[in-house]
């Protein structure tokens, strides 16, 4: 089975207070595709570089067996570059400069070969061009879709006609206060999903994710980690593996989902140990395994003592 992620490539400068890194490998489909290239061995990407894409970025992810035939070269610009800052907590971040460069004509076409895909990841686009993906795509059995404020703020009527083609919605918690208006999550949840998304996941960043699914909801914790080198790329890296475990279980039942939210936080736990998307490229199933073990017991309540005696 087969996943196709159509967003970002892009070179990303980070500074944080600790140390810095010039141009490396970002953009939501690099993060998205290297992290679902551990479940499955079909992983397709479509976006778009400029002539300055060099060729070990190419073989970074070619290596890392991610299907390059959708990514395009425009020859005539860069390719899309951000440069984004820290602050000391790595929770808040500054953007210092973004040059849309490529991406600022990208109007996504889907390769023939890419037309059968199971799973369809959209990145954080204009939701016209996700609406545009989906329309080349034939029914695919899976739409997971992210955004951003900036489309919630300044293409509120699109992004709620993209919703209600989308299985599985992924925003951080700030966005979905925005998008609903609301500034309670549970509300939020409730009121996004009535627009379109039966399954909504919120993202809270060293808080975890919430999982809003059926009339339940699952809390997933953050790994705990002593050293956080560069958040960038963590939410589509969560995405990926997401989607990844989704198409290895076949199934999207709820039990499936939740699983899967593990295996998402999994592969975001591991990106920020370093800057870039390098550490998903030196990762085995047994990282994955015990990391996944790792979150289970973390996560493990103990059998409660009932109370001994009625409350007061």
């Amino acid at each position: 089975m087969s996943i196709l992620a159509v967003g970002t490539v892009a070179f990303d400068s980070i500074d944080t207070p600790f140390d810095s890194a010039e141009r490396v490998l970002g953009g939501s489909a690099s993060y998205l595709t290297l992290a679902a290239r551990h479940f499955t061995d079909d992983v397709r990407l479509v976006g778009v570089v400029g002539h300055d894409f060099p060729d070990r970025y190419r073989e970074m992810l070619l290596d890392g067996g991610v299907d390059l035939e959708g990514l395009e070269v425009d020859e005539s610009q860069e390719t899309f570059f951000w440069h984004g800052r820290y602050r000391y907590d790595m929770n808040e971040r500054d953007t210092l400069d973004t040059q849309l460069n490529a991406l600022e004509a990208f109007d996504p076409t889907i390769p023939e070969a890419y037309t059968d895909s199971d799973i369809v990841c959209l990145g954080n686009l204009d939701p016209k061009v996700q609406r545009d993906v989906l329309r080349q795509v034939d029914a695919p059995e899976y739409v997971i879709a992210d955004t951003m404020n900036f489309w919630i703020e300044n293409t509120p009527d699109s992004l709620r006609k993209t919703l209600r083609r989308v299985d599985c919605f992924v925003i951080n918690d700030a966005e979905a206060r925005e998008l609903a208006d609301e500034p309670n999550l549970v509300r939020a949840a409730d009121q996004i999903r009535d627009m379109g998304p039966d399954t909504l996941i919120i993202k809270k960043g060293e808080h975890g994710a919430l999982l809003f699914a059926d009339e339940s909801v699952f809390s997933a914790p953050a790994y705990p980690l002593e050293d956080i080198q560069d958040p960038t790329g963590a939410g589509d890296a969560f995405a990926g593996g997401l989607a990844g475990h989704l198409i290895r279980a076949e199934s999207t039942d709820q039990k499936t989902l939740r699983r899967a939210v593990v295996y998402g936080s999994v592969m975001a736990s591991y990106v920020v140990e370093a800057f870039g998307p390098d550490r998903l490229l030196d990762l085995n199933p047994i990282d994955i395994g015990e990391r996944a073990q790792a979150f289970r017991e973390l996560a493990a309540i103990p059998n409660l003592v009932p109370l001994e005696r009625e409350p007061a």
